[in-house]
């Protein structure tokens, strides 16, 4: 199905939001935060939250620097 990530789009056989961030590779960061629709998911909820075609998905990842 294809999605909106950080408004690119995507091809993804990902059907929840965890299994999208593993994908991308960052499920495991400890500082990542995640929106879909415009409502931030819970680090919780990723497992539950189930994807549609042509989701709009926000992946934050925390940096550091000064």
């Amino acid at each position: 199905m294809r999605v909106i990530v950080n408004d690119e789009p995507r091809e993804t056989a990902a059907g929840t939001l965890a299994a999208l961030l593993e994908e991308l590779g960052c499920a495991q960061e400890p500082a990542v935060a995640a929106a879909v629709d415009g409502q931030v998911v819970p680090r919780a909820r990723w497992s539950a939250h189930a994807l549609v075609a042509g989701a709009q998905v926000l992946v934050i990842r925390a940096a550091q620097g000064g």
